[in-house]
C-alpha cells in the first residue's frame, strides 16, 4: 500500500505591476568600484517561505468564513419574513488544510403534515460525495469550484449532532455548485408556507 506524499505549501509573493529598478550586474559593479557586493541578494536566489499546516489552516478557514458571512447577509436580505440564525464556523481538512467547508446556519422545516426537519447548510471550497459519520466527504475533486449542499440534521448523545438518514435514504437535502441555486433552496427550506415557496422557485 503506498502513501499519498504530504503536500507543501509556500507563501506565494503578492504581484506588483510595477517597472522594475534595474540594478547593475554583481560583476560589474566590481569592474566598477573594485568592490565586491555583500548584499546576499546578488548571489543566491530568493528562498521560498514554507508554511505550516496550521498557517494554512488558518488562512483557509478565514476565506471560508468570509464566505460564509456574506451568504448569510445574502440570505437575510431576500424577504423580511425569511431570517435564518448566524451559526457560522469554518474547518478545514487536516491532511489538506488548504480544503475546508463552513456551516452558515441551521434551522428547522415543516413540509405540509410531516415530522419537522431540522438542517444545517454548508459551502466547501472542494466537491465530493457526502459520505458516512466516520469519512464525511468522499471522493473530493478540487477541479471545480466551491459545492453548496444541506443535510437533514439529529442529536447525538456523543457529537451533539449528526446526519439523519433516514431523510430521503442519506440526509442530503441538497447539492450544488450554483450560489444562485444555493440561495433559492435555502430560502425554500427556510419558507413559512407553500404560498411563499412559489414566490421563491419564480427568484
Amino acid at each position: 500500500m503506498t502513501t499519498k506524499p504530504k503536500l507543501r505549501y509556500f507563501e506565494a509573493k503578492p504581484f506588483r505591476p510595477s517597472v522594475p529598478k534595474l540594478k547593475p550586474a554583481a560583476h560589474s559593479e566590481f569592474l566598477r568600484t573594485g568592490k565586491i557586493s555583500r548584499d546576499s541578494r546578488d548571489w543566491l536566489p530568493e528562498e521560498k517561505r514554507y508554511l505550516t499546516y496550521q498557517e494554512v489552516a488558518a488562512r483557509t478557514e478565514k476565506k471560508l468564513t468570509s464566505a460564509g458571512e456574506k451568504t448569510h447577509e445574502r440570505l437575510n436580505s431576500v424577504h423580511r419574513s425569511i431570517r435564518f440564525p448566524k451559526v457560522i464556523f469554518s474547518r478545514s481538512l487536516e491532511e489538506q488544510p488548504h480544503l475546508g467547508y463552513c456551516h452558515v446556519t441551521a434551522a428547522r422545516t415543516i413540509f405540509g403534515r410531516d415530522t419537522p426537519i431540522d438542517w444545517s447548510f454548508y459551502i466547501c471550497n472542494f466537491v465530493a460525495s457526502i459520505g458516512d459519520e466516520t469519512d464525511f466527504f468522499q471522493n473530493i475533486r478540487t477541479d471545480y469550484g466551491r459545492m453548496y449542499f444541506a443535510v437533514a440534521i439529529e442529536a447525538d448523545d456523543e457529537s451533539g449532532t449528526r446526519i439523519n438518514r433516514r431523510v430521503r435514504g442519506n440526509g442530503l437535502l441538497f447539492r450544488t455548485g450554483d450560489p444562485g441555486d444555493a440561495l433559492r433552496n435555502v430560502l425554500l427550506l427556510g419558507a413559512r408556507d407553500e404560498t411563499l415557496r412559489e414566490i421563491i422557485k419564480t427568484l
